[in-house]
This record gives structure tokens, sequence and C-alpha cells, in this order.
């Protein structure tokens, strides 16, 4: 705040008409700069890329608003929140939900209550218009509370997220120091430990599927269904395939019966160091979880997969996370919607209602859609009794969400409504390139809380 009000002096609002309304906007647009400035360190759930934001914008904007309000009778909220939401700070913003991040934040700064008594910040509020510049930099120093996740909007488990990952990051790079050609961990040497991983991974390595058994049995009456999980099984042989293929050479070169490659070292480091290697992940999904986590998750989504090769039924209830390709199950039931409905495909959308059931609690499929399970909700939770959104619990990160209905709905029939929080559904912590869906949740809380939280929800959760 003080760097921002420290980019221009007090001249700017000499010159103006209405210097009391310029003086309350510029205050909320110091306060707005920094909030979205400092929201960067949060990562992820502050913004799904990092964007320089820098003093210029905040000047440009100044300038706008001047020039504004000296041709107004009255105050243009409306023009000065889309000049500075879309063109000003909308001009670094390449991704539609921090775009709507950023309208969110101006649509609670810039409104006519400012002029009044808005809280931009619990007990922060601008001053008396009639004080001087130097009155305004000693308000702030003096009244501005310690920052927390609160002037974000934010719910304080974020900051717990942004130190958790400082500290994964300095103790990263501290084991990248560690020697390794010498005795490590327990008394082994570089290669006896890969050795140890190695054979421990391809005595786990589950059977690749026969996809020419599998498509026999499932015949020319192929359901949409069925056709994405012959896909998955394809995309599984491919990934069991390489795995065994680059883990029995390795095996080799570590016998000495071949060189050793760079393929191989590239290997050799990522076994050494728990890390999925490359052209393992390259054949994945997404995913942030270190190697013994990832193996564990590859046999649980391998049993899925397994499962349904038995009866070549849809689950009743579709781990939708443990699929390569999430999008495909969702188009799938968009495409037995329209064929049961004879509605037009590109004019159906995905809608979700949330159950109060689990896993274990679900006795059969749906006739209309189908059940997903595994998603992970992130800057909230999901309140069983009230059926919406609620604050999160202290310290629970990542709790999980009921069994989901998804369902296909014509556009018209899915128009938002104000009680429904349009939640992005990310694959992994990741966010940005990996979104997958829009998710319609019911809120009794304004959905502007939820953005400005950064609530999502996550397919998969690094463990």
């Amino acid at each position: 705040m003080l760097r921002a009000y420290n980019s221009f002096t007090e001249a700017v609002w000499e010159g103006c008409s209405k210097q009391g309304e310029l003086k309350s906007i510029i205050f909320a647009l110091c306060f707005f700069h920094s909030v979205v400035c400092e929201r960067r360190k949060f990562g992820p759930i502050g913004w799904n890329r990092g964007y320089p934001f820098n003093p210029g914008d905040l000047t440009v904007c100044i300038t706008v608003a001047h020039n504004y309000l000296d041709a107004s009778s009255k105050v243009p909220w409306d023009d000065l929140r889309y000049i500075f939401g879309e063109i000003m700070y909308g001009g670094h913003i390449t991704d539609a939900w921090d775009r709507r991040l950023c309208s969110t934040y101006l649509k609670s700064y810039l409104k006519e209550e400012l002029l009044d008594s808005l809280q931009l910040f619990p007990k922060f509020e601008p001053p008396s218009s009639g004080i001087s510049y130097k009155q305004y930099l000693e308000y702030i120093e003096e009244q501005l509370a310690t920052e927390t996740p609160a002037a974000y909007g934010m719910h304080p488990n974020s900051e717990i997220n942004f130190m958790t990952r400082q500290a994964d990051d300095l103790f990263a790079a501290v084991a990248e120091l560690q020697p390794r050609a010498a005795g490590g961990a327990g008394g082994m040497s570089l290669q006896e430990r890969v050795k140890r991983v190695l054979d421990d991974i391809m005595e786990r390595m589950p059977e690749m599927f026969s996809l020419a058994d599998i498509e026999s049995a499932v015949g020319e009456d192929r359901t949409p269904y069925a056709g994405v999980f012959l896909q998955e099984c394809e995309r599984m042989n491919v990934l069991i395939f390489e795995m065994r293929r680059s883990l029995l050479e390795l095996d080799m070169g570590l016998k000495g019966d071949l060189s050793i490659s760079e393929a191989m070292e590239i290997l050799i480091s990522s076994l050494y160091d728990e890390k999925v290697p490359d052209t393992w992940a390259s054949r994945a999904w997404p995913s942030l979880r270190p190697l013994s986590s990832w193996l564990v998750n590859l046999l649980d989504r391998q049993k899925q997969l397994a499962d349904w090769t038995t009866d070549l039924a849809t689950p009743k209830v579709t781990w939708l996370s443990g699929l390569f390709n999430p999008q495909a199950f969702l188009t799938a039931v968009m495409q037995v919607t329209a064929r049961k409905n004879e509605w037009p495909l590109d004019k159906l959308v995905t809608v979700v209602d949330v159950t109060k059931k689990s896993f274990e609690e679900v006795d059969s499929a749906t006739r209309d859609g189908a059940y997903i399970h595994g998603l992970y909700c992130e800057g909230a939770r999901w309140d069983l009794s009230a059926g919406g959104l609620d604050d999160a619990q202290v310290k629970e990160l990542y709790p999980p969400m009921p069994v989901i209905l998804v369902k296909a709905a014509t556009a018209d029939k899915a128009s938002g409504s104000q009680d429904v929080y349009q939640c992005p559904v990310y694959q992994t912590q990741v966010r940005g390139p990996t979104y997958v869906f829009t998710a319609g949740l019911r809120t009794k809380a304004s959905p502007a809380k939820w953005t400005l939280a950064g609530v999502s929800l996550l397919m998969d959760v690094a463990g």
C-alpha cells in the first residue's frame, strides 16, 4: 500500500473537480493493486498463472479515473471497472478464471458504497476525503492490520499451503546437494538403491490388457462409455509397456550386459530421487505425486479398468480422477443423453448434483447420467447437512467431496443461478492447464466469496 501511494504525488487529485470521489477511488485502487500483486505468492490458489502487474498499471488507472470524473456528472462505476479489469490489469491476464477473479475484486471495491464507508479489509476503510496526502500515508501505517489471507478474501488454510510449499522447495534444494556416488541411505550405494527400487516396481507391475479380446467381447454395439474405457485400457497398455521396457533395459545396464546410456542415467536419477521419470509421465496423467505414491495410484487406476473388463458394464460409481482422459467420460455422458432424448450434442452442457452419499453407500448405477467420485475441494468444503459450500475447517486442506451425479442438460436449462458457484475442476494443484470442466455448486453465501477464496475442485492431490 505504501509503495503504491509513493508512486504518485498529492498533485494528482488537486486538478480534479471531484477530489473527494477521486481520493476514495485512488485509495481503493491502491488496495486493489496491493492485493493482486501480493496474491501471487499463494501460487495456483492465488492466480492460475503469474502476471507482471506493475506500478504503471496503477498510475494509468488513476489518470483514467481522473479524466472520467472530470467528464461525468456522476461516478461511472461500470466504465471504470471495465477499463481497469479488462484493459489495464486485464491486459496481463490470459486465463478466463483469473479474469473472473480480477473482475470480482473490482466489483467488491469500486462501487457507490466506497464513497460512504466500505470496509476493504476488516476494520480498514477509506479515511475522510478531507485529509492530506501525508495523512493518507500515516493512516495506512497506523490502521492497516497485520496481513492475513483474509485481506485477499482467502481462507487461513491458503497460508498453510504457501508455507508448506516454501519448506518443500527448501528441502528439495538441500536434497539435490547431497552426494550420490558414495554410500547413500542405509549405507547402500546409488546402484544398489536403484536396483532395489527397480525390482520392487517390476514385482508389482500389472499385466497389459488384451485389447483384441476386450474388443471382441464388446462387439459392434459399442456404447460411448465402452469406447471411453477401451481408450483407457489402450493408454494404460502404452504406459505399462514403456515402464517395463525401460526398467528391463536399465536392469541389463546395471548388470553390465548393456552400456549405460543417457536415457538410463536419467532413469537412475529419477528412481533415486523418488521422482516419476519423464518418459513415464509423458505417457501418463498429470500428477504431482512422488514415485511411490504415483505407483499406488497407477495400480488403483489399473484395477478400475480390470474390474470393467470382467463384465464390460459401466461402474455404478466411476472414479473420474482415475481416468487418463476424464473429459472423454463427461462427453460420453452427453452423448448418451443426446441419443436418448434426440437432442443436438452441441447444445448440451455438463451439470452436477452433489449427493449425500459416500462411494460405499451407492447401491446401483443411476439411470440418468453417471455417478462419479474422487474429487477434493480446495479453499472451502462441502457441508452435507446444508447441501452447499461452506468455510473449510482449519488445517483440513483438501476435504473430499461426496459422490457427485453428473448429467447433461440443454444450455438454457443449465443457465447460471445466483445461488450457484461456477467452480472450475482441475486435475492437479497446478490448476491452469489441467482444467477439466465447470461444476455448478450450490451455495448460501455469495458466489463472489468463493471466487475470491480461489475455491476449486481437484481430481488428484499430491501425497
